[in-house]
């Protein structure tokens, strides 16, 4: 899944990274929670690519409230074409999420420990998401997005069974404008030996908490240590 994640990178590098003419001004966030706003990158309607800021957590065009978008923050890779709530933006409403990385969180040392995922070569990573638009009783059009999961890849599965699909900078194009079969050529794992993670302090784990703390790596001293396993096997190298 994906419950949190960090953009802190500047509009300069998102419009570079995203191929948009320019981005909008951006905070760094580093503790990005669902209900929030933030940055995708979408065709235009005009043609192009633009940046729009919407609410995580899709709200379907036909729900009766937008409290329905607080369950949809993620969508299945392997369902998404054919589930009611997102059939009809992942045919025609792709985007992107830009992301310095994401958290995923473990059971370990008593408790649940989180940990910061990126791309091991640094660097935004593009999330495949899809959006939509609401309109709320008064009349206003609200926007919202999803990011679709898959199966975790070698890395991320040490630390969760599902993650983010991830797309390709050369990929873009196809994610955004190709036809949904096409398009659903990417929804798939990333290769081995793509990603790097690490632990990070539980006080991220408080949506409220947002600095550049959040994805700072814990000592050795600090981190907990994992739960000891029984049998052939482990964890494997903590990158």
């Amino acid at each position: 899944m994906c419950g949190r994640y960090a953009l802190h990178s500047s509009p300069e590098v998102i419009a570079l990274q995203f191929g948009l003419q320019a981005a909008a001004a951006w905070p760094a966030r580093y503790n990005i929670a669902p209900t929030q706003l933030a940055p995708i990158v979408r065709m235009a309607q005009k043609g192009g690519r633009e940046m729009a800021i919407a609410r995580w957590g899709l709200i379907p065009s036909w729900a009766k409230d937008m409290a329905m978008g607080a369950r949809m923050n993620n969508a299945r890779a392997e369902t998404v074409a054919d589930k009611p709530a997102f059939r009809a933006a992942y045919r025609r409403r792709r985007c992107l999420v830009p992301a310095d990385g994401w958290y995923e969180w473990k059971e370990e040392g008593g408790g649940k420990q989180p940990y910061f995922l990126r791309l091991r070569e640094g660097g935004l990573a593009g999330l495949a998401a899809l959006w939509e638009e609401w309109i709320s009783p008064d009349g206003s059009p609200i926007e919202s997005f999803a990011v679709v999961t898959t199966d975790a890849s070698a890395e991320a599965a040490q630390v969760h069974d599902r993650m983010p699909v991830i797309v390709a900078r050369e990929q873009q194009a196809l994610w955004l404008e190709g036809e949904a079969r096409e398009a659903g050529t990417l929804l798939r794992p990333l290769e081995a030996g793509k990603l790097v993670f690490h632990r990070v302090d539980r006080r991220m784990s408080a949506a409220r908490v947002d600095d550049a703390q959040c994805i700072e790596p814990l000592s050795d001293e600090e981190a907990p240590p994992p739960p000891e396993k029984s049998g052939a096997g482990g964890q494997g190298r903590l990158l």
